[in-house]
């Protein structure tokens, strides 16, 4: 059984009319709960807890401290290519969308983990759009060969994969994998993926399941706000959470909550989903899963970001480019332009060209990483560059 057949009996509606009319009571109950359930997580979420968003702040705080310290995890992404076989509405990648794309050759991912290492990063996600032509599984695994000796942290963010495609990335080095479900919500996902291998909604649901088998010690889940109901999707995320906390309890677990953000084919945010709705769910989340990180990205403002970290955030990007080449240039010899998913020559000086390949979203933060890193040391957490290191695995 997998999370597929649990997500189909999860009660959704029940719990998201509670979340939208929780009393008083309900909400109050919830927040001294020590082992707090859907249910009360619904609560949290509800409009009556926003009302009572101070105390749910301040038992996040204590928690967070409890189980994670005073420490914040820094990571960088380092896109490999923005080939993409996918339309997703949203996406700045989506097949059809007319963009400068390229896939960077290993030599030229060294080049760029070798910039982001002199900025501090040991740390690294390497990211990808889903193309078999592109990003082969071999081209993944040499990648991450390349980068081994230097980089003791590579995870990846990349199109679903088997089992056995997942193993020989594992062997080779990497040590995360990272997959955002997107929506939860059925409908709203087959709208928005209207083409290629991602519109199968139950195959990535299982992706981190498949992930744990093939050995990753780290799993990253999260759902895009702005496509469906935040509340559905926080409730929807936080009961997948709780199922790989006890069917993929080898591999330690963290939840991203990214927002929609600018990108090519000007795609507009669906639902509302404020800063303050972003407080609330993430204190809520760490009540609900208090030993799984919660990783906040530069999609988000510095000032936001910086009044974030007290409430349940472990794991932060800093520095981050997500166009393939954006910390070097690599790659921008090679630049092609795409239109519905064929290549079409430009003239030289045609006003589609430009110096870089095409990112997939706009950043929010854009302070370099030191600054973030002295940020951290000011408001009293240690910024951790490197956790994790293979020999520690070594016989």
């Amino acid at each position: 059984m997998s999370f597929v057949s649990e997500f189909d009996r999860l009660p959704i509606d029940a719990l998201w009319s509670r979340a939208s009319d929780a009393s008083d009571g309900e909400v109050s109950a919830a927040l001294t709960r020590r082992n707090p359930s859907l249910a009360d997580l619904a609560a949290l979420l509800s409009p009556a807890a926003a009302v009572q968003l101070e105390p749910l702040a301040k038992r996040a705080h204590r928690l967070t401290q409890q189980r994670f310290g005073r420490v914040i995890r820094l990571f960088a992404p380092l896109y490999l290519s923005n080939e993409c076989i996918n339309n997703c509405q949203y996406c700045g990648f989506s097949r059809d969308n007319p963009i400068l794309r390229v896939t960077l050759s290993v030599d030229e991912v060294v080049c760029e983990a070798k910039a982001l290492a002199a900025r501090g990063f040991r740390n690294i996600l390497l990211v990808a759009g889903e193309h078999p032509k592109f990003i082969p599984g071999g081209y993944l695994a040499n990648c991450i060969g390349a980068l081994r000796e230097d980089v003791p942290s590579i995870s990846l963010e990349v199109g679903p994969m088997e089992t056995k495609e997942y193993q020989p990335l594992v062997q080779a080095g990497a040590e995360g994998l990272v997959v955002y479900q997107e929506t939860y919500h059925r409908k709203v996902y087959a709208d928005l993926h209207t083409s290629g291998p991602k519109r199968n909604f139950n195959w990535r649901l299982e992706t981190p399941e498949r992930a744990h088998t093939a050995g990753f010690r780290r799993l990253g889940i999260g759902a895009l706000f702005g496509l469906s109901d935040w509340r559905r999707e926080t409730l929807c995320l936080a009961a997948h959470a709780q199922y790989l906390l006890r069917h993929c309890w080898k591999s330690q677990l963290t939840v991203s909550l990214p927002r929609l953000r600018p990108c090519a084919g000007e795609f507009e945010p669906l639902t509302d989903f404020n800063d303050h709705a972003l407080v609330q769910v993430i204190c809520a989340l760490r009540l609900f899963l208090p030993d799984v990180g919660i990783v906040l990205s530069t999609r988000e403002p510095a000032n936001l970001r910086d009044r974030l970290i007290p409430l349940g955030i472990t794991t932060m990007s800093a520095g981050s480019h997500t166009e393939p080449g954006g910390y070097t240039g690599a790659g921008n010899d090679n630049l092609h332009y795409t239109e519905r998913g064929h290549i079409k020559e430009l003239a030289v000086n045609a006003s589609e060209w430009a110096a870089n390949a095409t990112s997939q979203f706009d950043i929010a933060d854009t302070r370099k990483p030191s600054a973030v890193a002295e940020t951290l040391t000011r408001l009293g957490y240690e910024p951790v560059w490197k956790d994790w290191d293979p020999a520690i695995l070594a016989n």
